[in-house]
Formats: structure tokens, C-alpha cells, sequence
């Protein structure tokens, strides 16, 4: 059986700690491999090493670190099927969402490419009588990043790239359930040039969590995964005097107006509900059509379309739709939530419950499903799915569709399908939610603006990528200089006026 271990001072290493997770093979349901699950030890030597070599990363020419960052791209582009394949077969997605999440986060990598311009500071002359005032931007020093697995190569990128621009040395902690890819990132790193020591990748559970939380050497933590982990390590994290920022669930609604193009409405709500088999935290879980007729209308155009899709391993070809649920556990609980959706009233208008594949009975596949007449009281519309499940909550007027978006505790991701402008800026201006889309069904910004919620879906001041990220991963410092000239007057005990 193969053991995956840890990415050390710039070397694949096998884990000491003598435990180790399973691996999985969603499709087939069967371990695939061991990964290695640090101890405390473990995980502090790491940072200690990364400390060491940091300090020279950090005084290197921002350019040269951005050069580093620019042949990063252009290995993701050479190894990109190799990535993609690896990254399938841990997690389950179909080749083209793999190369998806890949590319996604590429462009935040080319964006890193520009760190010398994000990384001036300001300058004021003669601020006083021969004095000038500056700030400069500096790396924290040592960055970790505890990253999921439903994006193992896009999320990681997220984080290590702008922390490794910025001149830190960088500590991830990838999901244990698809750990292959993070390392073959840090491999092609240090191919790029990365100096040994400053991406150090720590498999492990909340072991190595704890730890990086407690190591007085991590300056800066970022969090992707689920609200009440996000809260954990959010608290005890600022506790413990470092900066963090923690990005939890979603329940993101999609508003169909009585004048939205329905069968585009339709075709969105498909792929931003059943792509990726539900598992993205930007994934649409909740469509509000305002008033019967729509909501008449919108359920007829998404049953045929929900019933033709196409359940399958990766390996069956790009027309696969979706894949298989990363775990045993996550298929059982979607089936569980999906039983309480039935038992609770909603209407179960595609029923995907039977679902079995042919060859992979054992795999973690999960048919679509999609309830119409859910209430705000019904689990299905409070919690977190994360599954192949699309549930529609009937609404009689605007004000209703955008109250259940407002009032819900969760506010990553929200969007509005109308062809009404008064009504979409009325909507952009007002919705309590971080991500608004209108006539864009998942608005995940690119690279170069940032990426976060409000309300339970976020904990921090600062958002994930674009020009928030060169904020957080570095500390501002400002320098008053003087350097007087002309005839020397003498000492002085108080601030001379302005001239």
C-alpha cells in the first residue's frame, strides 16, 4: 500500500508520528493509500525550519521572488493532465472540474507574479522642516494555511502563493482525504526555484492543527472549510496573538425573477447545484422563484435537465457530469438530510435516493435530488449540504426572495437572474452577502479582485486573494525620518510649527 508522507526542507519525507489515514478511491470506495498524520513534533520542527530559512527569502529583490511565481505558472501549464489525473482520483471530480480548480488557482499565482507593485509603500517629503515620512511592506515571517478538500490544488495556491510573494515562509496543512496534489505543488515549487524550507507541507488531522495554532513562530493563519471549525480555529488562533482569517460554510441563494430567462435560469441553477456533486462552498443549494407561476415554470425546465445528467467515475469521459461524494461519510449524510427533507414536508420532485452505478457499488456516488416547497424551519434549507441537492423555496414577492438571502446566518455567495436593471441594483446594493451574481450563477471573482463572505461564512477583516492578500500577509511600517539641513540651531524640546 502506498504511504504519503510530508514535503520537508524542500524533500518528500515519511511521517514519523506512526499514525496515518486512509485514502480513498471514491469511485470504488476502496483505499488507495496511507497518508502520514503529523505529531506535534513533527509539525513544530517544520516551522522551526521554515523560520531558519525565511529571513533570507524575505530581504530577496520582491522581482526575483516574483520570478520564482512566473515559472511556477508555466510548470502548472506543462503538468497540468498529470495534476488533474492525480487530483481525480483522491477526490473524484471529473478531469475538466480538476483542471478547473487547477487553473483557478493558477490566475491567483500569475496575479503573485505582480508583488513588486503590490508591495510598495508610501512616501510623503517634507512632511516637517527637513523631515520625511515612509511605509514599507514586510513579510510576517512564517504563514500557515489549513486548507480543504474539495479544492486541493486551487485553495492551497490561494493561500501559499500571495504568502510566499509577500516574503514569508509558508506552513500548509492540507485536507488528509486528497493530500497527492499539495505535494506535487510544493515539488514544482522548489523546481521554480523556491528556496529549501519556505513551503513546508504537514499532513495531518487536528493534531497538527492544534499545533500550528499554539507555535509561537506562525504569525498568520488562513482557514477554508466548515463554520464551526472556522469559529475554533478563528478564536483560538487570535487568542494566541496571530492574525487569522477563516472561511466557513454556505447556503447560497439563486432569486429567479418572473421576467429571468428561464431556461438560462435553468441551466445555471443545474451546473452551479449538481456540479461538482454540490461540493463547493459557491455552489447555488437554494433557488427563490417569486411567485408560483415562476416557480411552476422553473421547476418543469429543471426536471429534464436534472434527470439527463450523467453520474460517473472520471475515467468515463469528459461528458461525466459529476463524480462520486469524497467519503463513505459525506454520501450518508447527504442521504440523511435528504430523508429529513421528506419527512419534514418538502416535496421530493427528483428523487435520486436509488441511485446505483453499475460496477461501482461501492463507490461514493450520489444521485441528484431536487425538493420543491421547502420552508426556512426544514434542516435541508439550514444546513450545509454539500451534495448533489438543489431545494426550492417558493416566494410571493421580491421583498420575500430577498429577505430568505438576508436572514439566512450564512452569506458567502448570492445571485439574481432578471432582465430588470433597476431591480439587480436594488439587490447588489442591499443583500447582506460578501458575493453577489446577477445572471452569473456562481460569482467567484477572478484573481485580481477578492474572494470572501459576511455573516457565519467568514471570520476576519480580510479577504482571501486579489489585493486583500498582500495586506494580510504582510505588516505595515511606518518610518519618520529626519535629516535636517542649513545651520544647525541647536537642540529642541517640542515639534517646530510648519512653515
Amino acid at each position: 500500500m502506498k504511504e504519503i508522507g510530508h514535503w520537508i526542507n524542500g524533500a518528500l519525507v515519511a511521517g514519523t508520528s506512526g499514525r496515518f489515514a486512509d485514502v480513498f478511491n471514491p469511485a470504488t470506495g476502496e483505499v488507495q493509500a496511507h497518508v502520514a498524520l503529523a505529531s506535534k513534533a513533527e509539525l513544530d520542527a517544520a516551522v522551526a525550519a521554515a523560520a531558519a530559512a525565511q529571513p533570507k527569502w524575505g530581504a530577496t529583490n520582491p522581482q526575483r521572488r516574483a520570478r520564482v511565481m512566473m515559472e511556477f505558472v508555466r510548470l502548472l501549464n506543462r503538468d497540468m493532465d498529470k495534476l488533474a489525473e492525480a487530483l481525480s482520483s483522491e477526490h473524484g471530480k471529473t478531469i475538466p472540474d480538476a483542471k478547473g480548480d487547477i487553473q483557478r488557482g493558477l490566475e491567483v499565482i500569475e496575479y503573485c507574479i505582480g508583488a513588486p507593485q503590490m508591495l510598495k509603500g508610501e512616501f510623503t517629503d517634507s512632511a516637517g522642516p527637513g523631515i520625511d515620512m515612509y511605509s514599507m511592506r514586510q513579510p510576517i515571517g512564517v504563514a500557515a494555511g489549513i486548507t480543504p478538500f474539495n479544492f486541493p490544488a486551487m485553495i492551497p495556491m490561494w493561500k501559499m502563493g500571495p504568502a510566499l510573494a509577500c516574503g514569508n515562509a509558508f506552513i500548509l496543512k492540507p485536507s488528509e482525504r486528497d493530500p497527492s496534489v499539495p505535494l506535487m505543488l510544493a515539488a514544482l515549487l522548489k523546481e521554480a526555484g523556491l528556496p529549501d524550507g519556505i513551503l513546508q507541507v504537514i499532513n495531518g488531522d487536528k493534531v497538527s492543527v492544534d499545533a500550528i495554532l499554539d507555535n509561537p513562530d506562525v504569525g498568520a493563519i488562513g482557514f477554508v472549510g466548515s463554520t464551526p471549525i472556522a469559529e475554533y480555529i478563528y478564536g483560538r488562533g487570535c487568542s494566541n496573538g496571530k492574525r487569522v482569517q477563516c472561511f466557513g460554510g454556505a447556503k447560497n441563494h439563486m432569486i429567479i425573477m418572473p421576467d429571468a430567462d428561464m431556461d438560462q435560469a435553468a441551466d445555471a441553477l443545474v451546473g452551479a447545484g449538481y456540479g461538482a456533486a454540490g461540493e463547493r462552498c459557491m455552489a447555488i443549494s437554494v433557488a427563490v422563484p417569486v411567485g408560483d407561476e415562476t416557480a411552476d415554470r422553473l421547476i418543469a425546465k429543471l426536471i429534464p435537465r436534472i434527470e439527463k445528467l450523467k453520474v460517473g467515475p472520471y475515467t468515463a469521459g469528459n461528458d461525466v457530469d459529476y463524480g462520486p461524494v469524497v467519503t463513505a461519510a459525506a454520501k450518508a449524510n447527504i442521504l440523511k438530510l435528504v430523508e429529513s427533507g421528506v419527512a419534514q414536508g418538502a416535496k421530493l420532485v427528483v428523487d435520486g435516493r436509488g441511485f446505483n452505478l453499475q460496477g461501482y457499488e461501492d463507490g461514493f456516488f450520489v444521485g441528484p435530488h431536487l425538493f420543491d416547497h421547502v420552508t426556512p424551519d426544514m434542516d435541508i434549507y439550514r444546513k450545509e449540504i454539500f451534495g448533489p441537492v438543489l431545494s426550492t423555496v417558493r416566494a410571493k414577492t421580491y421583498e420575500e426572495a430577498l429577505g430568505y438571502a438576508m436572514d439566512h446566518e450564512y452569506g458567502n455567495g448570492t445571485a439574481i437572474f432578471t432582465r430588470d436593471g433597476d431591480t439587480a441594483r436594488d439587490f447588489a446594493a442591499r443583500v447582506n452577502v460578501g458575493m453577489i451574481g446577477i445572471n452569473v450563477p456562481i460569482p467567484v471573482p477572478l484573481a485580481y479582485h477578492t474572494f470572501g463572505g459576511w455573516k457565519k461564512s467568514a471570520f476576519g477583516d480580510l479577504n482571501q486573494h486579489g489585493p486583500d492578500s498582500f495586506r494580510f500577509y504582510t505588516r505595515t511600517k511606518t518610518i519618520t525620518s529626519r535629516w535636517p539641513s542649513g545651520i544647525k540651531e541647536g537642540a529642541a524640546f517640542n515639534f517646530k510649527q510648519m512653515d
